[in-house]
Order: structure tokens, then C-alpha cells, then sequence
């Protein structure tokens, strides 16, 4: 399988997973899921993350995969490899797994001492792909096996990096982020 195929199976299995977190910032808001409580004086996660962002990530990333299903018979006629296609349960999973690395990391970032929005090198860019990987890992394990080879899971782990940069870049530019890190 050629560079361009691992690229473009890497991008496409993980879609799910990549949009849910931008999708929560657009339609967040509201009681954050923490409900302010904090722990040894520190928030538990911070007003960024709310049930609303969650839910609506969660729902996003789904309808993700779906669409996916609906368009990926015409790319695959005209492709030289075949592209994934989801059941529910791993679109489920790839869409609340990322939020749910999401929300982790931001129970990490706080206990470090770190403010909403601080950088936090790799656990940024990597957070939501690794509990994403292993929710969807958990509960499917064979789809896993077969879509998520040692190639595909590599150049996920370089792609997303390159990936969360420039959507923080543009996430900045159009003023939904305070820096563009």
C-alpha cells in the first residue's frame, strides 16, 4: 500500500475522532460537567468543558461516521484501496472516546496547575486520539485490528499533531481560540 492510501485510511478512520472537539467548542456552553467543583483548590476540569459540548461533539462525531458510510461506495470505485467503513458502536466510541481523552486532559491540565487554554505539549495533540483508540479498541476489537494496522496507527500519530495545530491556528483566527498554540 503506497504513502497516499496510508494517509488517506489514517485521515478517514480517525474523521470521527478528529471532529467531535471542534464541534463541542461551536456548540458548547453551559453548565460545565464539573459543576465547579474543586479538588485540593484546583478546578476538577474548568468551564470548558460542559455536558452540551460533550453531548453535541459526541452526536457530531456519529453523524461523522454515517456520512462517511453514505459517500464512501463512490470513493472506494474510484480509489486503488478500500476505505473503512463504521458500525455505530465505533463511531460511538472514536466520537466520545475523543471527548472523553478531551476531558481527561483537562483533569491532568488542571491538577499541573495549568489554566483553561494553556499549552500542555503531546498530551494536546495525542489526548483524544489515544482514548479514542482505546475505547474504540475495547469495544471492537476486531473492526480495531483491521482498520488501525502498525502503518495506519503511526502516521495517525504523526498526522494528528500537524492536524491540531493548524485547527488551533484557524480556531484562533476566526477568534474561538485565545492563542493559536
Amino acid at each position: 500500500m503506497g504513502i497516499f492510501a496510508v494517509v488517506a485510511i489514517a485521515f478517514w478512520a480517525m474523521l470521527p475522532a478528529y471532529i467531535p472537539n471542534n464541534a463541542a467548542v461551536l456548540f458548547g456552553g453551559g453548565p460545565p460537567i464539573d459543576g465547579g467543583r474543586t479538588w485540593n483548590g484546583k478546578r476538577l476540569l474548568g468551564d470548558g468543558k460542559t455536558w452540551r459540548g460533550t453531548a453535541a461533539g459526541t452526536a457530531i462525531g456519529i453523524l461523522v461516521a454515517l456520512l462517511l458510510n453514505a459517500i464512501r461506495p463512490s470513493l472506494n470505485h474510484q480509489l486503488d484501496f478500500m476505505l473503512p467503513a463504521f458500525p455505530l458502536t465505533v463511531g460511538f466510541t472514536l466520537a466520545f472516546g475523543a471527548m472523553l481523552g478531551d476531558i481527561l486532559a483537562s483533569f491532568i491540565k488542571r491538577r499541573s496547575g495549568r489554566e483553561r487554554g494553556a499549552a500542555f505539549p503531546f498530551l494536546d495533540q495525542l489526548d483524544f486520539v489515544v482514548v479514542a483508540l482505546l475505547l474504540t479498541f475495547l469495544v471492537t476489537p476486531g473492526w480495531f485490528r483491521q482498520t488501525f494496522t502498525l502503518p495506519i496507527i503511526v502516521t495517525v500519530l504523526i498526522l494528528t499533531p500537524l492536524l491540531h495545530i493548524t485547527t488551533n491556528v484557524i480556531a484562533y483566527l476566526l477568534g474561538l481560540k485565545n492563542e493559536p498554540y
